[in-house]
């Protein structure tokens, strides 16, 4: 009798167990991803990657350096782009002449300026930041 209450208890412990291992795994959801999606990941990374490769260009190098800016700073910066800053700033890329990509980065560094002033960023020393 003693052995059949013990073993009826270590059964309903046992059962118990198992109901909460089961109750503890996750779902798992699958869903279709659509080309659209897949392409336009694949479109950021591509366009980052061409933006760091423009840092390799020696016209580029000096015009930074000339601003004193760091290009580490700049590589920090386009990995922090939005996708919609990313893309915006891709398609003046590709709308500007072939020597204005000197323009291009004057642009990229205005912005850099306008978001020290808004203190998002703290990239250059000699801007103040407005809200302070």
């Amino acid at each position: 009798m003693f052995k059949r209450a013990v073993s009826r208890r270590l059964a309903a412990l046992l059962a118990a167990s198992q109901l909460l291992l089961v109750a503890q795994v996750p779902v798992a959801q699958a869903a279709m991803i659509g080309t659209a999606e897949v392409l336009q990941a694949q479109q950021q990374q591509v366009d980052r990657q061409q933006l760091l490769s423009m840092l390799e260009d020696r016209g580029v190098q000096d015009k930074l350096a000339s601003l004193g800016v760091e290009r580490d700073q700049v590589e920090q910066r386009i990995q922090s782009l939005t996708n919609a800053e990313l893309a915006q700033f891709n398609q003046q890329l590709s709308e500007a002449p072939a020597g204005g990509i000197i323009g291009i980065i004057v642009l990229f560094l205005v912005i850099f300026i306008i978001t020290d002033l808004l203190c998002a960023t703290d990239i250059f020393s000699f801007v103040k930041c407005i809200n302070r």
